[in-house]
């Protein structure tokens, strides 16, 4: 049948592509690894250093985790590509919709998993923290801001992670001044990263009775959860703490105590708060967590060797070039300015399909020459 046929053809197009990411990927590379891993983790002493073995446990983990994706991609196309066969051979027009969706399930899974192959940085795996900072304009900033803190939930409920609100400052009138939010799942940072950045809104302003076009701006900073496995030493004489009130949205712990944590690094410049949690002490636990993130996000970027070397970094990177427009008049547009990469249709972007954008970008920096 010729809709079967079709459809075989498709399949065996993407053939090549999972040949190639597979041997991409270092299949057999990565099965020597494994035994290495293995051997070592049945040696005599291998507890004695129990740190030392649990990193050793997670590698071994993470990687039956990576081959047995990979079996199962395998597996998918096989069984995608008999399913049509034996769909066509009986000639029943009404498998044609599951034979459909096996394939594009298969080349959705293939593409994500590509993806997933260019997370190569340090902390790409780590939770990610997102902080909104509204830009000059008031009002019209501060809505922008807000809109860019639901973008972001939102695409973080689309792809399946969770979100939890650290800091949350309201705007004068409406929207936010600034709000920070923990998000949680595989990858995160490795994907969210690419939304650091001053991004553009051009559109009739609700705020303006005259009904004229305003341009806004806002930024995005993002920063990988750091854990304790990584060691940091901050020095308490380069922290300013202060503490506040809470404001915002924090239910109903907030505004009774000052339990909200603000935490400069002077040499720095460095400013984190946190306002959500329940005490002032496990804010200040959050702030000193972000303030380590944010430190060491800094020095991989501008590749220092240490974090004394961070002297107002942040102060160049805050307020830089745009990366990113949206703009709603005179026509509907959201382009990003380094990938060249645009779409059309601006309110599903608002409302969180913002992974065009995000393939885009991992796509480039894999293309370029690595120093």
């Amino acid at each position: 049948m010729l809709q079967y046929e079709e459809l075989a053809q498709r399949l065996k197009g993407i053939g090549p592509e999972l040949a190639e990411f597979i041997d991409a990927v270092g299949i057999d590379r990565l099965q020597t690894r494994l035994a290495e891993l293995e051997t070592t983790a049945q040696a005599g002493g291998f507890w004695d250093d129990l740190a030392a073995s649990q990193v050793v446990l997670r590698e071994i983990s993470g990687i039956k985790a990576k081959l047995n994706r990979y079996a199962k991609l395998q597996k998918d196309y096989e069984e995608a590509g008999l399913l049509i066969e034996l769909a066509d051979e009986a000639g029943d027009e009404s498998m044609f919709e599951e034979c459909l969706a096996a394939v594009d399930a298969f080349a959705h899974t293939l593409e994500q998993q590509h993806l997933e192959v260019l997370l190569s940085g340090k902390y790409d795996s780590k939770n990610a923290i997102m902080t909104f900072h509204a830009g000059a304009g008031g009002t019209e900033a501060q809505d922008w801001a807000q809109m860019l803190y639901r973008m972001y939930t939102r695409y973080a409920e689309r792809s399946g992670y969770k979100y939890r609100i650290l800091d949350f400052l309201d705007g004068e009138e409406a929207g936010i001044k600034s709000a920070s939010v923990l998000i949680t799942g595989e990858n995160a940072y490795g994907y969210l990263k690419s939304e650091t950045g001053v991004h553009r809104l051009v559109r009739i302003s609700p705020f303006d009775s005259s009904g004229r076009r305003h341009t806004s701006f806002a930024s995005v900073e993002v920063m990988p959860e750091i854990d304790d496995e990584i060691n940091i030493v901050i020095k308490d004489e380069d922290l300013r703490v202060d503490t506040y009130r809470a404001s915002g949205a924090g239910g109903q712990h907030v505004n009774k105590t000052e339990s909200a944590i603000r935490i400069t690094h002077i040499p720095s410049g460095v400013v984190v708060a946190c306002q959500n949690e329940r005490s002032q002490h496990q804010n200040r636990e959050v702030a000193m967590s972000m303030l380590k993130s944010k430190l060491v996000e800094i020095a991989e970027r501008e590749h220092l060797d240490n974090l004394d070397d961070i002297k107002g970094v942040q102060k160049e990177i805050a307020w830089g070039s745009q990366i990113r427009s949206y703009v709603f008049m005179p026509y509907t547009m959201v382009k990003d300015h380094r990938t060249d990469y645009e779409v059309g249709n601006i309110n599903a972007v608002i409302d969180g399909e913002i992974d065009g954008f995000i393939t885009a970008y991992l796509k480039m920096k894999a293309a370029e020459p690595k120093a």
